[in-house]
């Protein structure tokens, strides 16, 4: 399956109808061009950022309380916001949906996702304690160990191939950075 894109209909500065074409600008994909202003219209990946926190040998999975997926468990994690760099991201999305205490560390995961339109991004995370205080996207925050994990209950493959990652990581004791695409 191929991410079905919706289709730009008007010019977000004037208004007027777009039409799909190879820009003037030498450009060799097709963009929705305005007609009246001819202001061109990029269309880009979104961008999903959040952390897996962690303490000692457990990590904190999120019961989603929305959808799509809700009642499945995840990693921490939502779209990035325009005005913040992927980390500040991730660590706002962790506090929004664990209200964990931690410290975000480095970028652990990059999965591209072509078929939704999506980056998905996720760096380590230390907590400081077990306290949470969970926002309203999220029904219970809770540490499981690596045994513990419920792997048929992940909201996501992304979380679920970044939870494989850490683990493997942790095992070795050095963590990479992991760049990959999911189908």
């Amino acid at each position: 399956m191929s991410y079905q894109r919706q289709l730009i209909k008007h010019c977000r500065a004037c208004g007027s109808a777009v039409l799909y074409r190879l820009p003037d600008d030498g450009d060799t994909k097709e963009r929705a061009v305005c007609s009246a202003c001819h202001l061109v219209h990029y269309e880009n990946p979104l961008n999903v950022v959040g952390t897996v926190p962690y303490l000692g040998q457990r990590v904190l999975l999120c019961k989603r309380n929305i959808e799509p997926r809700k009642g499945k468990w995840t990693l921490p994690a939502g779209f990035m916001e325009l005005g913040e760099s992927t980390a500040q991201g991730a660590a706002r999305e962790t506090t929004e949906e664990a209200g964990a205490n931690f410290t975000v560390g480095n970028l652990f995961t990059v999965m591209s996702v072509p078929r939704v339109g999506q980056v998905h991004l996720y760096y380590l995370a230390e907590l400081l304690n077990e306290e949470f205080n969970p926002g309203f996207e999220t029904q219970e925050a809770r540490m499981f160990s690596e045994a513990e994990i419920p792997w048929d209950e992940l909201a996501f493959r992304t979380v679920q191939e970044t939870l494989k990652h850490y683990f493997e990581d942790r095992k070795s004791g050095k963590f990479d950075v992991h760049a990959f695409n999911i189908d």
